[in-house]
């Protein structure tokens, strides 16, 4: 989907407000229809798989789903896969072309204990969900929480590799859903803003603020993400049987209050510094809105803060 830059700009200057809630309500009805298949499917699975590449706001959108299901008398679980990493052992472990840890490959994973629970709790048994300490890249041991579905329980496993032949080939009946923002903002015909710039800029003002991790750190490690995605994540995008767009096109005037910042502390010579700067080239046209206009259950909010939801 493209939206045009002069509209988006002429809306947000008319009627931030209404634009604003305009755009939230059609991520809201992505959602409801996602959590009312996800009840026709409960029937045949009780397990949720989502994906998507960085930056999508897969947890928000799991978070807001679940909310939904439970506003429907479903009780939803949400785990994330970034707890089955497997410790992380620097003699055996996948490694960039550049020799670091390659953090983005499926490899990563304890894609054994993964797929054995998923039996489990398809057989309604119990399982023990692992916790990842990623200060000390190490698994916890001892350190689990335990979980059984009822009738009226899902579990949404949200993860970058939830979509991975590694796990829906042995589990084909679980719903599988992707996350990403989806729609383009374009200008004379020309893509300004992409799906891909946006979750460059959200992660990088998340990273910054919540994740203790400089901008140019970020940035240095953003074409490994890509490749990641390119080789691990995108292909299975079509084996999906749910697609939602987290695209805000409002966002950009949300955005706008954190980028300044962001550029000021990223020297010209940093790696990526002009895919940053490319990102962020049709920024300028947005007026900047009031942050009080994106609701506090907005997706936008996992990355600038002031969420309803703990992450």
């Amino acid at each position: 989907m493209r939206v045009e830059l002069s509209e988006v700009v002429r809306n947000l200057k008319d009627n931030p407000a209404a634009f604003v809630a305009e755009c939230e309500a059609r991520y809201a009805a992505q959602v409801d229809a996602a959590a009312k298949q996800i009840i026709y499917n409960i029937d045949h699975n009780h397990i949720v798989l989502v994906s998507g590449p960085s930056g999508s706001s897969k947890t928000t959108t799991s978070k807001r789903i679940a909310a939904a299901l439970n506003r429907l008398c479903v009780t939803a679980h949400i785990v994330s896969m970034d707890n089955y990493y497997k410790t992380i052992d620097p003699k055996d472990c996948p490694r960039t072309p550049e020799g670091e840890i390659d953090y983005e490959s499926p490899d990563c994973l304890d894609t054994e204990l993964l797929n054995h629970h998923f039996d489990v709790l398809e057989e309604g048994g119990e399982i023990l969900i692992p916790h990842f300490n990623f200060t000390f890249q190490r698994r916890e041991e001892g350190r689990v929480t335990p979980m059984r579905l009822g009738r009226n329980d899902i579990a949404i496993f949200e993860g970058i590799h939830a979509l991975n032949p590694i796990f829906t080939s042995a589990h084909p009946n679980a719903l599988k859903l992707f996350v990403s923002p989806e729609t383009a903002l374009c200008d004379g015909g020309e893509d300004v803003i992409t799906g891909a710039d946006l979750r460059l800029v959200r992660r990088l003002i998340r990273d910054d603020f919540f994740r203790g991790a400089d901008p140019a750190f970020t940035l240095g490690m953003w074409d490994n993400i890509r490749h990641g995605e390119a080789l691990h994540i995108l292909p299975y995008r079509p084996s999906a049987d749910i697609v939602i767009d987290t695209a805000l096109p409002y966002e950009p005037a949300a955005l706008i209050h954190f980028t300044d910042h962001l550029l000021g502390r990223v020297p010209e010579t940093t790696k990526n510094f002009g895919l940053l700067q490319d990102a962020l080239r049709a920024f300028p046209a947005f007026p900047p809105i009031d942050l009080d206009l994106v609701p506090r259950d907005s997706l936008l909010r996992e990355f600038i803060g002031g969420s309803v939801f703990e992450y």
